[in-house]
């Protein structure tokens, strides 16, 4: 896990510009509302609006980014509002908790904007538990809200706004086949909010004071994930990361009883630590997310080691929450998940070919690059849905073995693709006719592979296709090698019921 985090790649350096970018806009945010004269509470609250505007806000354009920053209010006031005015009745307060929750996962099916708009309208509910926020706060909290937002919003695209030196990343579109129950942002919507009502009520068992601590390990549980796999991989990440957390704040925290000066450096560590780790390791996001949350409580005066214990038992139940909602409420099956994202992989392998055997044949405007971006994103979605079965604990060891082997073979299909479209690029490679009976094959190949029906049937097309591979032509030995991966592909997705990969 270690090495993970501090050996992980960062091209272009940017987990690092990202995470220093956010200590900077989250100080200045936080800095401001403590010079105008904000309550502590109220800093908080701007210092929380500042972080969740540069951790959730994700559009793929720089300008997109703004305006999604300029929307958050819109979604942050009315929650600020309706949490706070149902402070003293606890049943309106927790339905209204449950139904935040349901819409901020729904959200998600609007792309990154909705998610974004999602998280902050449920951290704001959540943040008015944490602070036991009353109406008469909301001016102040608003205006805090503004001012971190404004602050966060200038260093982001002004003073630091370093993706406008960069490509537009691309993205590929969520998984959002059916309608009604069928949709599978419909079922997590529903899953959340039953784990988030489990949680709750669990919660409240521990403590009616810290209960929502459960219900933000439920929601969090769900943020990111689209299978019952990962979900499950997704909580138990939580409650270690927690529990480590909660280990490292009673040497740290505990000790410094809320002392101003050394609590707002090591939140700066913390901040830094939350965005630069987000990407590699959820554990370790949450261990620097843990210890932070134990620093503010310690400057609120109420930190003590029996605080810290309760919230590893309210994180074990919010995290028990999503595992029971996932298995038991509509499940949405690894094996689906897992499925569809193989299927668009595979199609993109032949979307690639087809554009680098037009681009060898002299076209203009074929444009195989484009598509191995395309690849590797659908690529990380495979793996992603993979991880349940190859992670440690997986107890199926011959999923987990087809897994990687799946894996394996899609990241050689991937290194051809990119051989093919290198080759494809050089001006000096000139067409080929054994190019198009190569590409038929391949197209043969992937159809044989996604297409539904017997296994026999890809079993078969592994048989027939055996490739060259003495080819020496760059372009033709990329596309046998290409032929080889996929026929080799047939077992492990077309394997025996009883014993297949996609029916996990």
């Amino acid at each position: 896990m270690l090495k993970r985090v501090f050996v992980a790649p960062d091209p272009g350096r940017l987990r690092l510009r990202s995470a220093l970018r956010a200590v900077l806009g989250i100080g200045s945010a936080v800095a401001l509302c403590v010079l105008t004269g904000h309550s502590l509470a109220a800093a908080i609250t701007g210092g929380l609006a500042a972080l969740l505007a540069l951790f959730t806000v994700l559009d793929p354009t720089v300008r997109g980014q703004a305006v999604t920053t300029a929307l958050l209010p819109a979604v942050g006031f009315p929650v600020l509002a309706l949490a706070a005015v149902l402070h003293d009745y606890p049943v309106a307060r927790d339905a209204a908790f449950l139904a935040v929750v349901g819409a901020g996962v729904y959200a998600r099916r609007w792309g990154p904007r909705g998610h974004s708009l999602g998280v902050f309208a449920f951290m704001m509910f959540f943040a008015t538990q944490f602070l036991h926020t009353v109406p008469g706060q909301l001016p102040e909290l608003y205006g805090a809200m503004l001012l971190s937002l404004l602050a966060a919003a200038t260093v982001r695209f002004g003073l630091w706004c370093y993706e406008r030196r960069l490509p537009a990343p691309a993205a590929v579109p969520p998984l959002t086949a059916g309608t009604g129950l069928a949709r599978p942002i419909t079922r997590q919507a529903l899953q959340a909010m039953a784990g988030g009502a489990f949680a709750l009520a669990a919660g409240q068992v521990l403590s009616q004071e810290r209960w929502y601590w459960a219900v933000g390990a439920t929601w969090w549980v769900f943020v990111n994930t689209a299978s019952s796999g990962e979900t499950l991989v997704r909580s138990f990440r939580r409650v270690l990361g927690t529990v480590i957390g909660i280990g490292i704040g009673l040497g740290v925290a505990v000790p410094l009883h809320g002392a101003p000066v050394a609590t707002a450096a090591l939140v700066a560590v913390c901040v830094f630590g939350i965005f630069y780790t987000a990407a590699v390791s959820y554990t370790w996001m949450m261990l620097a997310v843990t210890v932070m949350a134990g620093l503010l409580y310690g400057l609120l005066g109420v930190l003590d080691t029996g605080l810290l214990v309760l919230r590893v038992a309210e994180t074990g139940v919010g995290a028990l929450g999503a595992v029971l909602a996932v298995l038991l409420v509509l499940p949405v099956t690894t094996h689906a998940t897992t499925d569809a994202w193989i299927q668009r992989a595979l199609r993109c392998v032949h979307a690639c070919t087809a554009e680098a055997a037009a681009r060898l044949a002299g076209s203009g405007t074929a444009d195989p690059a484009a598509r191995v971006v395309e690849l590797e994103l659908l690529l990380g979605k495979v793996r992603a849905s993979l991880a349940p079965l190859v992670h440690p604990l997986s107890p199926v060891r011959a999923r987990k073995g087809r897994a990687r082997r799946v894996l394996a073979l899609l990241d050689d299909c991937a290194r051809e693709v990119r051989g093919l479209a290198a080759v494809a690029a050089d001006p000096e490679a000139s067409h080929d006719d054994r190019l198009t009976a190569a590409c038929l094959r391949v197209e043969a190949a992937v159809e044989a592979l996604t297409a539904p029906g017997p296994a026999a049937r890809a079993e078969r097309y592994a048989v027939a296709a055996a490739p060259q591979l003495h080819a020496t032509e760059p372009a033709l030995a990329h596309l046998h090698g290409l032929e080889h991966a996929l026929a080799e592909l047939a077992d492990p997705l077309r394997a025996p019921a009883r014993r297949s990969l996609i029916g996990a």
